[in-house]
């Protein structure tokens, strides 16, 4: 017994630091992805609303570029929560998305010893000599890939000596002979690592070593899917009831599905067999055949379940939650103690950036289709915006009093140039945006297909910044920092891009370009406008950091 303490002990300090490894390289490619190519997958994402097929296939490619399913379905939730997409669609993508994720986990299997080093040299290169934000991302996405296979080689490493073990084969045996256990663990598991990719890789994996029967790996790989879809539902809990819809139809999909496939695999053991030559390759089959599947099934009922969905989610709001009241940030009795003042400041500034956030999501659909209600809102919400601004003025103004020193004093201007700078936002929204809106109403006039393409994509890239700034406002990262800086400068080009594409529209004698001209201009320059004062969350950090130059980014 005392001889095999330390083999036990060290076999599971060693598979558990590989498992944390292979969380933390998935989601640092995720990271990668997302920061390099949010805009791109944003409008691809949103442009996939022409019909179902087209949507499922835009999924499964969001969902191999991010290797994750689950980040997928949050963007796509928040394009139907503001009306840009519709619930069935959305449910579509969401489909496709899990078809991607287990894809993703097939690529990720393929054991080639030259692809580590190669992936670490370039990831590395790029990230540390990159020249472009793009650039860099793109190594660490490489990083990422490299340490995922490393990983593998890690759990390879680590369980082939406990394949004679007869305690570890014993649990694995009784997962085995219990698929409804198997099936728990399963969906835990990958609901604990918020990864049903790292989940399925390390289930398959053990497999491979031959410690997890076949039985028992299919059973916690159908569990995972479970596990995905519930990661999703639990972080759109908050979300409007049009996405929750989405997201609760593909829940019970995908665990509904899940669970009956358990169930004839528990009758029909040997049908696994058909799934490939070894057991490793049955179970991650089993992963793909099942999403693709699900997705040929489902695609074809998406409008029937949306609507059973929506049933059950009609008047789901919760009155009372309706009631509460916002309390402001702003600490009256942390006036005479200035460090705790300022920190009560940034939390406030990040509600209101949040609003405002609130406040541009709202603004796109206007642009199609006129909401009176919608628009009181968003003037609602913008003399909500003047009063924090105000309150934040007086509130610093008070913590002034006393003196500061010159760190802290510093710190209180940059947080009134960034208050100052919402508020600009916000009034940019209310006044220009909103009025721009209602003029096409209003006017009965409409944008041409390419330009309104335009103004959904350059909307898109805009929102994506604003998602950064305030990520930026949170965790003051100086790489972000950067990132939301050097966006403000693609912002402006590709503003003056579009203008330059405008202008030829016009020349071609394009009716539509034309009765709509003043409105397509003086929207690009607003929201270049309020891309420029979310960036300005990004300069103090920076010139603290060094990065920036009197004049410009270093």
């Amino acid at each position: 017994m005392s001889v095999q303490e330390p083999t036990l002990i060290s076999f599971l300090l060693h598979i558990a630091g590989a498992a944390a490894l292979l969380i933390w390289a998935v989601r640092l490619v995720r990271t990668g992805v997302e920061r390099a190519f949010a805009t791109q997958l944003r409008q691809s994402l949103r442009r996939a609303s022409s019909n179902r097929l087209i949507a499922a296939g835009t999924g499964t490619l969001a969902a191999i570029f991010l290797q994750s399913s689950t980040a997928v379905a949050v963007l796509v939730a928040n394009f139907v929560a503001k009306g840009s997409l519709v619930p069935a669609i959305g449910l579509a993508i969401l489909l496709g998305a899990d078809l991607g994720s287990a894809v993703v986990s097939q690529i990720l299997l393929i054991k080639q010893a030259f692809l580590i080093p190669l992936l670490l040299l370039g990831g590395v290169g790029l990230f540390l000599r990159g020249s472009s934000s793009t650039v860099r991302q793109s190594g660490r996405i490489m990083i990422g890939l490299a340490l995922i296979l490393l990983s593998l080689d890690m759990i390879r490493d680590a369980t082939a000596p406990m394949v004679g073990s007869t305690g570890t084969r014993a649990v694995m045996a009784y997962l085995g002979r219990d698929l409804v256990s198997a099936f728990a663990v399963g969906a835990l598991f990958a609901w604990a690592v918020h990864s049903s990719v790292a989940a399925v890789l390390l289930f398959v994996t053990l497999t491979a070593q031959s410690l997890l029967p076949v039985e028992g790996a299919a059973a916690m790989v159908l569990g995972a899917n479970l596990g995905g879809a519930f990661i999703a539902y639990v972080l759109t809990l908050t979300a409007p009831a049009p996405a929750r819809q989405m997201i609760v139809a593909n829940l019970f999909l995908r665990g509904g599905g899940a669970a009956i496939i358990l169930l004839i695999v528990s009758q029909n053991p040997d049908l696994l067999h058909l799934l490939g030559s070894d057991p490793s390759r049955q179970a991650i089959n089993l992963h793909l055949a099942f999403n693709l599947l699900l997705a040929l099934v489902a695609l074809g009922l998406i409008h029937p379940l949306s609507r059973l969905s929506a049933r059950i989610f009609s008047g789901a709001a919760d009155p009372e939650a309706s009631a509460l009241t916002e309390i402001s940030a702003l600490d009256p009795n942390a006036v005479d103690r200035p460090r705790r003042g300022l920190d009560s400041t940034a939390r406030e500034l990040l509600r209101m950036g949040e609003k405002i956030e609130g406040m541009l999501n709202a603004i796109g659909p206007l642009y199609v289709k006129w909401d009176s209600t919608a628009a009181k809102a968003i003037k609602e919400q913008d003399q909500a915006i003047k009063s924090i601004h105000f309150e934040v003025k007086l509130y610093l103004a008070q913590i002034g009093r006393a003196g500061l020193d010159a760190d802290l004093g510093k710190r209180s201007m940059e947080l009134a140039a960034i208050s100052a700078a919402l508020e600009a936002a916000s009034d940019t929204i209310a006044r220009s945006l909103l009025q721009l809106a209602k003029r096409l109403d209003t006017e009965g006039v409409a944008f041409s297909e390419v330009g309104r393409q335009e103004i959904n994509d350059f909307m898109d890239r805009v929102q994506s910044n604003v998602h950064l700034a305030l990520n930026v406002m949170m965790n003051q990262n100086p790489a972000e920092a950067r990132e939301l800086v050097e966006a403000k400068e693609k912002v402006r080009a590709v503003e003056q891009k579009l203008q330059r594409n405008h202008l030829g529209r016009l020349r071609d004698g394009l009716t539509e370009s034309i009765e709509t001209s003043s409105i397509h201009q003086e929207t690009l320059r607003s929201l270049k406008q309020v891309n420029t004062s979310f960036s300005m969350v990004g300069y103090p950090i920076l010139a603290k950091s060094g990065d920036l130059l009197s004049s410009r980014l270093a």
